[in-house]
């Protein structure tokens, strides 16, 4: 079995999810103390790398078991699973095992990080963040097939991974870095909405209740457009506020690929194909803002 079977089962492009979060948490702390610690930096990243991980297989498997990836008549490069378990590349049980694996090595990462912090704050932001990665398709939870799906996913790759890993550098845990953790917990929440929008008719037909089948597409996609007017929104007022550097609001140079998306997903929230784009804005999105951020941070430090 090759490993680029793997890499296509474990979702790697997807991993900007990840990075992007610890790396804005890192250096967030960096600014606020003078020190930046290498080692724990990369074990965060391995720890919450590995726990993306788990989380990706976890879904497909328990998405396979129960019929939502099989019966998806359109399955798009960003949504309907990763496909291995369908197309007969990778056994169901062998993607259950790996899944678990990546949990059991992503938290022995974790509570060796926990053993190098002051108190348990990783191990309680630890098991959250697994259990909303294992519980999202796993029963008896099953948080994405309920309406908190897209709220799982906003908290467990925005406020959590960000407190975490500023937590790991700083030993301290400022209200700022919370507030600072919304704009990103909001654009990868963002992501999965957006990606729902092809599985519409999979997710209804085995009860899985998303936001856009609660809604319907058409109301869900102006709530998709407020959440992202939201996402600026939430940036000026922490500039304004000054829990940001006035420099972030270089973030605004991401506006015309946030219109890009605003405007497909305006024409085309009805159509699998047509909507791709938007799908990708999206993605796009959330990686351009966060690294804008991360630049604007390290700007202000160093000016």
């Amino acid at each position: 079995m090759s490993v680029k079977i793997w890499l296509k089962a474990i979702r790697v492009p997807f991993f900007t999810a990840t990075i992007i979060p610890v790396i804005l948490g890192s250096t967030i702390a960096w600014h606020d103390t003078d020190s930046f610690m290498w080692l724990r930096f990369w074990l965060t990243m391995c720890a919450a790398l590995l726990i993306h991980a788990g989380t990706n297989l976890a879904n497909d498997y328990f998405d396979h078991l129960s019929g939502c990836d099989e019966v998806n008549p359109a399955p798009t490069p960003f949504s309907g699973g990763s496909r291995v378990i369908q197309e007969g590349s990778i056994a169901p049980k062998k993607i259950l095992y790996v899944s678990l694996a990546s949990f059991i090595l992503g938290g022995a990462v974790g509570l060796y990080l926990n053993y190098l912090s002051q108190g348990n704050t990783i191990l309680i932001l630890g098991i959250i963040g697994v259990s909303l990665g294992f519980f999202y398709s796993a029963g008896p939870f099953r948080i994405g097939y309920g309406s908190l799906g897209e709220l799982a996913v906003g908290v467990g790759f925005g406020p959590l991974m960000i407190l975490g890993s500023y937590y790991v550098q700083a030993q301290v845990l400022p209200f700022k870095v919370f507030l600072i953790s919304l704009p990103i917990g909001i654009l990868i929440a963002l992501v999965l909405f957006i990606n729902e929008f092809p599985d519409y008719f999979a997710d209804n037909l085995v009860g899985k209740r998303t936001q856009v089948v609660i809604l319907g597409k058409k109301k869900a996609v102006i709530l998709y457009h407020i959440l992202l007017s939201t996402v600026y929104l939430v940036i000026i007022s922490l500039v304004l506020l000054k829990f940001l550097p006035f420099i972030c609001l270089i973030v605004l140079l991401s506006l015309p690929l946030a219109l890009k998306a605003f405007l497909v997903s305006k024409k085309n929230f009805n159509k699998t194909y047509e909507l791709l784009p938007a799908n990708a804005f999206t993605i796009g999105l959330h990686s351009l803002i966060g690294l804008l951020l991360v630049a604007g941070i390290i700007l202000d430090k160093i000016i």
